[in-house]
């Protein structure tokens, strides 16, 4: 009876997890696709002022993907809001199913990746961790604080600047948990699925160290805690 009763509750599992896929399959050709193109690859020919992101590349995490088509991108800290919010047109479980179904379609091996490409960083000596902060803070008013602000909230001063054109995220918002932050920092917004290197990548003028300590420095004195 105990075994009858498991089967009947993986089948039952592999049936939700199916129709939930095929929820999201149909609500991201309905809705996703126009921008973000087949097989997540972003749609490049659109003239939008700051192009899709390609969902085949996205840091992001299922959850975090949900988070986002439900509240847009601006309610997580974007400056352009290109990405609006679906928490009006879709229900709760259509949301998730979208989520979902771009994780497992497009990106199933994002967070091995993630956590492959952290493991490879070197970890922070003993001595150096009370040191963090205030390094981190330095860099950050150094290079960051141009575009992303002194405070973080996307406003600096290139920000304002129509000839440079670029959009810098209010790092108070982030959904960014610190270790997919440092990757994001160490490896550019390219690489992780933006159009263009809006993000540069910091690799070759800081190290693991430096940039960890940046993040350290947004997360305890610029993130707001949600």
């Amino acid at each position: 009876m105990r075994y009858l009763l498991l089967f009947s509750l993986l089948l039952s599992f592999l049936y939700s997890s199916d129709t939930r896929y095929e929820m999201g399959e149909k609500m991201y050709k309905e809705a996703c696709i126009s921008c973000h193109g087949v097989n997540g690859k972003a749609n490049t020919d659109m003239k939008l002022i700051v192009m899709p992101r390609s969902l085949s590349k996205t840091i992001l995490t299922e959850d975090q993907g949900y988070q986002i088509i439900k509240k847009g991108a601006h309610y997580w800290g974007a400056s352009a809001d290109m990405m609006p919010s679906f928490e009006s047109v879709y229900s709760e479980e259509e949301l998730r199913s979208v989520a979902n179904y771009i994780t497992k379609a497009f990106n199933p091996d994002s967070q091995a990746r993630i956590d492959k490409l952290y493991a490879q960083s070197k970890p922070i000596p003993e001595a150096k961790k009370p040191k963090m902060l205030k390094r981190g803070e330095k860099i950050y008013k150094r290079n960051c604080s141009w575009c992303h602000g002194i405070r973080g909230g996307g406003d600096g001063e290139a920000s304002r600047n129509p000839e440079l054109s670029i959009f810098p995220y209010d790092l108070t918002k982030t959904l960014l948990d610190n270790k997919q932050m440092f990757l994001y920092v160490k490896y550019g917004g390219q690489y992780w699925g933006t159009h263009k290197e809006y993000m540069p990548s910091w690799s070759r003028k800081y190290d693991d160290y430096t940039i960890k300590s940046v993040v350290k420095f947004i997360d305890e004195n610029l993130r707001k805690k949600q």
